[in-house]
């Protein structure tokens, strides 16, 4: 599995916040409110990725904290956190360029727009939490990756 771009994450989330600008400043009318609420999930991924990566991080730093013994953390389990993580950095992404192009918006009309000033904590609740859920989804798959062989030889993937 190839490691997660950080150019790649920077593209598409500044491609999303670009599109949806500009559905954005047509669209805004139609749209429906945005509580705070709506951020709630990426930050409970931000607590689960920071809490897996911290277990991932205290198995690494012992001796014998990775293997297949009941004590150990599980090889394939470690894999699984890598997969939240990606799947995690790749979403946070997403979103977070999703709400920070409504964030281009509402910004500026907060003070002239009843709904945009009703929905401004949201949307920078939200677009925050995507980056810091895109951050930490970067940061768990980067401490789940194998270090290579400390005998010099590639590892083959």
């Amino acid at each position: 599995m190839k490691r997660t771009s950080l150019a790649a994450l920077i593209g598409i989330g500044g491609f999303m916040a670009a599109a949806t600008a500009i559905l954005t400043t047509r669209f805004y009318g139609s749209m429906m409110a945005i509580p705070i609420t709506v951020s709630a999930t990426l930050w409970l991924m931000v607590a689960v990725c920071l809490g897996l990566t911290w277990k991932v991080d205290k198995a690494t730093d012992e001796d014998h904290g990775i293997g297949l013994d009941n004590s150990q953390l599980n090889p394939l389990t470690i894999a699984q956190f890598m997969l939240v993580g990606k799947a995690s950095a790749w979403t946070g992404a997403i979103v977070g360029g999703l709400y920070a192009g409504v964030a281009v918006y509402v910004i500026p009309n907060a003070g002239t727009l009843v709904a945009a000033s009703d929905d401004l904590v949201g949307v920078l609740a939200s677009a925050v939490g995507g980056v810091a859920m895109s951050a930490t989804g970067l940061r768990l798959e980067r401490h789940c990756e194998t270090p290579p062989p400390s005998d010099g030889l590639q590892a083959v993937h």
